[in-house]
C-alpha cells in the first residue's frame, strides 16, 4: 500500500500488534505506524543500517489533529522524508547518528547556560563592587534609615555627632577604602581637642556603622575592629562630682546672674530636687505634671531603664515648676522647641551651663554668652548629671537610706534575689525623701544663710 491513511490509523485495535508502513522513500526508508492492542498508534521510520540490519527507530506518537506531543499523518511523513534525506547522503546509522547531534545539543545548551551564568556571576560581582565604592556619607544615610530610625530621638544625636565629627573625614570616601588609620583620624582630631569620652564614643558608634556594612557583604571586615576603645583617650574615669552644700549656696547667688533663661535656672534647681536625669525633664509633658497634687510621672518611653517614674514634688519644686509654666503657657510640653512641635534637644541645657563655665584662660566663644565663667564653682566644672548625683547624696545625708535614695533615681535593683522577693514600693519613704530634700534646698537657697548648718555628705 503506497499511504498510510487516517482511517487506517483510526482502525479497531487487534489482539496482536498491527503494522501499517508506506513504499520506501527513494529507496532509503520507509515510514512504519504500529497499532498495538491497547489503542496505541505509534509512528516509526524503518531503514537500514550500515551493517544491513533493519532498524525501526520510533519518530513519534499518532493524533489526527496534531495535540502536543503528538503528530498528524503529514508530520509523521515530513519527518520520515527528513530521515530518508539524511541516510540518501551516506548516513546509514541514523539513530547513532540522532543521538549524538542530540549529546552536542544537550553539550551546547549546558555550555551556553553555564555561560550565561559566569556572566550572571560577573555581573553581580561587578554590582557588589560598585556597591562596595558607595561613600560613607550614603552608607551612614543607609544605616539611619535602617537601624538609627528606630533609637528614642530617631538618631538624631548620633546623625549630629557623624556630621561633625566623622564625615567631614570619611564622607567622601569609599567604605571599602576605609583602613584603620582613617577611624584613628577621626579619634585623634577629637583628642586633639581635649575631649576623652567623646572619641571612644565615636569609635563605638563608627564600629556599629561598619559591622552594619559587614553584615550587609558591603565589606569584608571591619575596619575598626582591631582598634581597642581603651587605646583612645587613655581609661575611662567614673564621675564622682558632688556639688557641697556650699557649692549650691553659691549657685543660688550665681544662677540668676549667669544670663541663663528662665526655665534653664528652674531645670538646675529641678534636676537637683528631684534627681531626675536632665533629658527626662525636657522630654517632659504637661500632662504628666500636676501641681496641685505634687506629683511628676516619667513615663516610661522617656526613662533610662524604660520603667515610669513617679516623683513626689517638694514645695521647692513645684515653685520651680511653675516658673517654667509661666514661660511656656499652652504648650503640651514642658521645655518645648521653637515651633511646639516637640520638646527641646536634649543637650540644651547642657550646653548653656558649660558655656558658662568656662576657664578664664579659655575666653569666650563666638556668638556664645559672654558670661563665659558665671557659673564656675570651687570644686570644678558640673554638669547636669552631676545635680542628679549631688541630689541622692543630700538625701543620705538627710539620713534618708541608700536604697530609698537609690528608687529615688529610679535605678533598677542589681541584685537578682532582693529584685525578685524584695517586692515593697517604698512610695511614702521616697516621698519624704524628696521632701527632705526640698527642705533642704530650701534653706541652703535661701539669700540670708547665716544660720544655715552646712552638712557633711555621705
Amino acid at each position: 500500500m503506497a499511504k498510510i491513511t487516517d482511517r487506517q490509523m483510526n482502525a479497531k485495535p487487534g489482539s496482536s500488534d498491527k503494522w501499517l508502513s508506506e513504499v520506501a522513500i527513494w529507496g532509503h526508508g520507509s515510514l512504519v505506524a504500529r497499532i498495538t492492542p491497547s489503542g496505541e498508534r505509534l509512528f516509526y521510520f524503518r531503514y537500514s543500517n550500515s551493517r544491513g540490519e533493519r532498524v525501526t527507530y520510533p519518530i513519534g506518537t499518532y493524533s489526527r489533529d496534531g495535540q502536543e506531543g503528538t503528530m498528524t499523518l503529514a508530520e509523521a511523513g515530513q519527518r520520515a522524508k527528513e530521515l530518508a534525506g539524511l541516510h540518501k547522503t551516506g548516513i546509514r546509522d541514523i539513530r547513532e547518528h540522532l543521538e549524538a547531534e542530540e549529546a552536542a545539543r544537550i553539550a551546547a545548551r549546558d555550555a551556553e547556560l553555564a555561560r550565561l551564568a559566569a556572566e550572571k556571576a560577573a555581573a553581580e560581582a561587578e554590582q557588589a563592587r560598585q556597591a562596595a565604592r558607595k561613600t560613607v556619607a550614603e552608607w551612614f544615610e543607609h544605616w539611619a534609615k535602617i537601624d538609627l530610625v528606630n533609637r528614642k530621638d530617631g538618631g538624631a544625636e548620633v546623625r549630629r555627632m557623624f556630621e561633625k565629627d566623622v564625615l567631614p573625614f570619611l564622607g567622601n570616601m569609599a567604605v571599602a577604602d576605609v583602613k584603620k588609620g582613617h577611624i584613628t583620624e577621626v579619634t585623634d582630631a577629637l583628642l586633639a581637642r581635649g575631649v576623652n569620652r567623646m572619641p571612644k564614643l565615636i569609635l563605638s558608634l563608627m564600629r556599629q556603622m561598619f559591622r552594619f556594612a559587614v553584615d550587609r557583604d558591603l565589606i569584608e571586615h571591619d575596619p575598626t575592629a582591631s582598634i581597642r576603645k581603651a587605646k583612645i583617650g587613655g581609661k575611662d574615669v567614673e564621675r564622682d562630682r558632688v556639688l557641697s552644700d556650699e557649692e549650691i549656696r553659691v549657685l543660688a547667688t550665681k544662677a540668676p546672674e549667669a544670663g541663663l533663661l528662665v526655665t534653664t535656672e528652674a531645670a538646675i534647681w529641678i534636676a537637683l530636687s528631684t534627681c531626675c536625669r536632665i533629658g527626662e525633664l525636657l522630654g517632659a509633658r504637661w500632662e504628666h505634671v500636676d501641681l496641685e497634687q505634687g506629683t511628676w510621672l516619667i513615663p516610661a518611653e522617656n526613662s533610662k531603664n524604660g520603667k515610669p517614674h513617679n516623683v513626689t514634688l517638694s514645695d521647692f519644686s513645684i515653685r520651680q515648676f511653675k516658673r517654667v509654666r509661666e514661660i511656656t503657657g499652652t504648650s503640651p510640653w514642658c521645655y518645648p522647641n521653637t515651633d511646639n512641635s516637640g520638646p527641646v534637644c536634649p543637650k540644651t541645657v547642657t550646653k548653656q551651663l558649660g558655656d558658662r563655665q568656662r576657664q578664664p584662660e579659655q575666653g569666650t566663644m563666638s556668638r556664645r554668652s559672654a558670661k563665659a565663667q558665671a557659673l564656675l564653682l570651687p570644686g570644678g566644672k558640673w554638669t547636669p548629671h552631676d545635680l542628679r548625683r549631688t541630689g541622692a547624696t543630700l538625701m543620705t545625708a538627710l539620713s534618708v537610706l541608700p536604697e530609698v535614695a537609690e528608687r529615688c533615681l529610679n535605678h533598677t535593683e542589681e541584685n537578682k534575689v532582693k529584685r525578685t522577693y524584695q517586692r515593697h514600693s517604698y512610695v511614702k519613704e521616697m516621698a519624704e525623701a524628696w521632701h527632705q530634700l526640698g527642705n533642704r534646698l530650701n534653706i541652703l537657697t535661701c539669700p540670708d544663710t547665716s544660720n544655715v548648718v552646712i552638712l557633711k555628705h555621705a
